[in-house]
C-alpha cells in the first residue's frame, strides 16, 4: 500500500504540473517574466536562450523538494512531489525542446493524432512573436480545437 501512495503522489503531481505549466506560461512567461521568454519566440543566435532560466528555476525547486523530503521524515511526501515535477520536466524537455523545437537535430515524424495536435497547438502559439495575443499555452495537452486540418 505504501508504494501505491508514493506512485500515486508522483502521478497526481505530474498531472497537476500541466495546469501549473499552462498557468506559468500564460501569466508569468507572457506576463512579467517576458524578458526571459521573449527570445524563445524570436530567432536568436546560439544554443541556449534566456528562456532556459525557467528550467533552472523549476528544476531547482524539484531538487529542493526531493532532498528536503528525504532529509525530513515528516515531509517524506515532498520527495515524491519532486519526482513528479522532475518527470514532468523530463517529458516537457523531450516534447518541447527535442521534438517540437529540434534543439538537438534528429528525425521525428508525428504519427498519432495526439502528437499532431499538441505539436500543431505549439506551432500556433509560436506564430505570435510578442507578449500579447498568443494562445495554446499548454505543453502536453491541447484541446480538440487545435486539431490540424486534414489535407484532401
Amino acid at each position: 500500500m505504501d508504494i501505491l501512495i508514493r506512485v500515486g503522489i508522483v502521478i497526481v503531481t505530474f498531472l497537476i504540473m500541466e495546469g501549473t505549466a499552462w498557468f506559468t506560461h500564460k501569466y508569468i512567461m507572457h506576463g512579467f517574466g517576458w524578458k526571459w521568454h521573449k527570445d524563445h519566440h524570436n530567432h536568436h543566435k546560439g544554443f541556449f536562450e534566456k528562456n532556459d532560466y525557467y528550467a533552472v528555476v523549476f528544476s531547482s525547486i524539484a531538487i529542493f523538494t526531493i532532498i528536503y523530503g528525504d532529509l525530513n521524515r515528516e515531509f517524506w511526501y515532498l520527495t515524491y512531489i519532486g519526482i513528479g515535477v522532475s518527470a514532468y520536466g523530463l517529458s516537457y524537455f523531450v516534447f518541447h525542446d527535442l521534438i517540437v523545437h529540434r534543439r538537438i537535430k534528429f528525425k521525428y515524424s508525428a504519427k498519432s493524432s495526439y502528437m499532431k495536435r499538441i505539436m500543431h497547438a505549439h506551432y500556433i502559439h509560436h506564430k505570435v512573436h510578442s507578449k500579447e495575443g498568443a494562445e495554446a499555452f499548454g505543453f502536453l495537452y491541447a484541446p480538440k480545437k487545435f486539431e490540424p486540418k486534414k489535407k484532401d
